[in-house]
């Protein structure tokens, strides 16, 4: 697990749009698995400004939703099938056909997360999943204790969960659903390259356990220690609690351009 610290939520955005864009350089159709909430808006937004700067050209790229709350409306604002369109989709000129997602609205949630897990095996894999990380340690929507082999299936979210989402519903947590879809942490790890990016001190003591405390389904975040290739990408902030930091920052600092994130 690659380690990187960064002074700020911008500047994390730039050093994974940067890894994104060479990404896309060298496989213009790849599979981008992409996360929602506020932690991943700068890399959407240097992503976009790199696109549109002519640096990199995302017209052949294809999305990938990481998860979906259950019974929201099709088209409802807050659902992520709406929040990916809106922030990734769109902004990035790219059409619907390029983007795949899990059906929160179906009559059979069971055979639409099925049916999600076999989509992605189908188009050859994520590429690339950008993660966020949650107040206790989750990624997507796998909440503590889950099962560290987990596929795309249906979860209730902790409480937790619900109270730090209810921004997105005007504060109200009773229009936060209590069911969602998600990419289970064994179709996450699937990904050729994880990339989990976490800004301020709320994050900060779950992304210590995550890096450097052990792999346990306590803590869903730390089965990124089991990837060959995932990188964590955190201000200075959520990097407050880390014992290795001066470690990571050191590496990174030494770390020969061709390497890459």
């Amino acid at each position: 697990m690659e380690v990187v610290i960064v002074e700020d939520a911008a500047a994390g955005g730039e050093v994974v749009a940067q890894s994104i864009a060479a990404l896309l350089r060298a496989a213009p159709s790849a599979l981008l698995g992409v996360a929602t909430g506020s932690t991943p808006g700068p890399v959407y937004r240097a992503l976009t400004a790199k696109v549109e700067a002519g640096e990199v050209d995302v017209s052949s790229a294809r999305i990938a939703q990481l998860d979906e709350y259950v019974g929201l409306p099709t088209g409802h604002p807050e659902s992520y099938r709406s929040v990916v369109l809106r922030e990734v989709v769109e902004p990035l000129g790219l059409g619907r056909d390029s983007f795949m997602g899990p059906d929160g609205s179906a009559a059979d949630v069971r055979a639409a997360c099925l049916a999600y897990d076999r989509a992605l095996a189908a188009a050859g894999g994520v590429d690339l999943q950008l993660l966020g990380i949650g107040t206790d340690g989750h990624i997507g929507f796998n909440e503590p204790c889950s099962s560290l082999a987990s596929r795309t299936r249906i979860k209730t979210l902790t409480e937790q969960t619900r109270v730090d989402n209810a921004r997105f519903f005007g504060g109200d947590i009773e229009q936060v659903p209590r069911h969602v879809i998600t990419q289970g942490i064994g179709t996450i790890l699937e990904a050729r390259h994880l990339v989990l990016l976490a800004t301020g001190e709320n994050k900060a003591d779950a992304v210590a356990l995550a890096v450097e405390g052990p792999v346990a389904s306590v803590v869903p975040a730390s089965a990124l220690q089991l990837h060959p290739h995932a990188t964590v990408v955190v201000d200075e902030a959520a990097a407050s609690k880390l014992k290795l930091a001066d470690y990571f920052r050191a590496t990174y600092a030494a770390k020969p351009d061709w390497q890459g994130l």
